[in-house]
């Protein structure tokens, strides 16, 4: 293992236990949007305070630095990009690289300035920041946004990466599971960079570390799941 690895390993443990602290990593049986049950739900909502809300961010800026990605301004989408957004351009101020920021409004404003857009002119290489990514829609909303306005949407930055098989709708209005993870589809068919502060992978490597009852009972559901779900 190379340093930059154990480094990042780190990072990401440290992350895990943060969010199981905060309640927004669950273990349990939870249906997903794609109608999968899952044995475990992140739910970025409930960094529900300033505090919480802070210290994520400040695992968002230490992972984009470590990452290298170079970008030019942050943009958030609708909704819960908005506050993530701001409070990492926030942080990676504290951390003296001074980045514009905008997001986008889910309903155009037709009084004042008017548009979908917020915030700084959308120029140069935009990172999107979001919490998770399940099909890849949102961020395909949030290319056409950024291209529209003249901009060039270049990474992503995301809370965890789930790690799991992607779904398409079928024309019957059915799903069927594709071979590879949205931020597969992401990275390698919009060509857009992704950095995600923890993997699927780093939560069983959690899990693996602590051998307790509950523990152990959770790493094999979690690691069923992936075993059925999950991609390379």
């Amino acid at each position: 293992m190379t340093i930059a690895t154990a480094a990042r390993d780190a990072l990401a443990q440290e992350f895990v236990q943060f969010s199981l602290d905060c309640g927004v990593l669950k273990f349990g049986e939870f249906k997903t949007k794609a109608g999968r049950l899952s044995p475990y739900f992140f739910n970025a909502g409930l960094f529900d305070d300033g505090a919480k809300l802070g210290r994520l961010a400040s695992f968002y800026a230490q992972r984009l630095v470590k990452s290298g990605i170079e970008f030019d301004m942050v943009f958030g989408p609708a909704y819960k990009g908005i506050p993530l957004g701001a409070a990492v351009t926030i942080e990676l101020a504290r951390l003296g690289k001074t980045v514009p920021f905008a997001y986008n409004r889910k309903e155009a404003k037709d009084h004042g300035e008017g548009g979908h857009l917020v915030g700084a002119p959308l120029q140069g290489r935009v990172l999107i920041v979001d919490d998770v990514m399940s099909a890849g829609t949102a961020a395909r909303e949030s290319i056409a946004l950024i291209e529209a306005a003249g901009a060039t949407p270049h990474a992503v930055a995301i809370a965890l990466d789930r790690q799991e098989m992607a779904t398409e709708k079928q024309a019957d209005g059915s799903t069927r599971d594709v071979p590879h993870s949205a931020v597969q589809y992401v990275r390698d068919t919009l060509g857009l960079q992704v950095c995600a502060i923890a993997e699927l992978s780093d939560l069983l490597d959690y899990l693996a570390a602590r051998p307790g009852h509950d523990m152990g009972e959770h790493l094999a559901r979690v690691q069923a799941y992936r075993d059925r779900y999950g991609v390379r």
